[in-house]
């Protein structure tokens, strides 16, 4: 039932989004849209020397869904590596699409949107953020990293 969807927590995280705006000067930055419904989010990070999350900013204009995701995601980005938000991103991703469980430690969670997996229209949007958050932190690299130095 869409009830399921949009629970209490689910639209309590909706109207508390982490981290609004954009960085002045990021290492890296994303835009995705989901092209069915217009959701767009954008993800600017700095990462540490160790390539982790040091700064985070999102600009989120989307649904409710794809506005608690992006909480989720402002909650534990801070601290996050590429490889955290690779399995995340995957983890969140089967949810959806196949009912796999869900994502474990800092974006644990994104449980609360499992319900949405009966409504494929809707995973698109709910998605982004987290597929921008990933390309953000690989432009970062690229960008840091010796091999990416210009």
């Amino acid at each position: 039932m869409i009830d399921d969807v949009y629970s209490a927590k689910v639209l309590a995280l909706a109207a508390n989004l982490p981290h609004l705006g954009r960085l002045e000067s990021p290492d890296g930055s994303a835009e995705k849209t989901s092209r069915l419904c217009g959701s767009r989010v954008t993800v600017d990070v700095g990462l540490d020397p160790g390539g982790r999350i040091d700064r985070f900013a999102q600009d989120v204009k989307a649904c409710a869904l794809g506005q608690a995701s992006a909480a989720i995601l402002g909650a534990g980005a801070i601290g996050a590596s590429e490889a955290d938000l690779e399995l995340a991103t995957e983890a969140f991703r089967s949810m959806l699409k196949t009912g796999g469980p869900p994502p474990q430690g800092r974006f644990s969670d994104l449980a609360m949107l499992a319900p949405v997996k009966d409504y494929p229209a809707r995973h698109a949007s709910t998605l982004l953020a987290f597929e921008a958050a990933l390309e953000a932190v690989r432009q970062a690299r690229a960008r840091t990293s010796p091999a990416g130095a210009a």
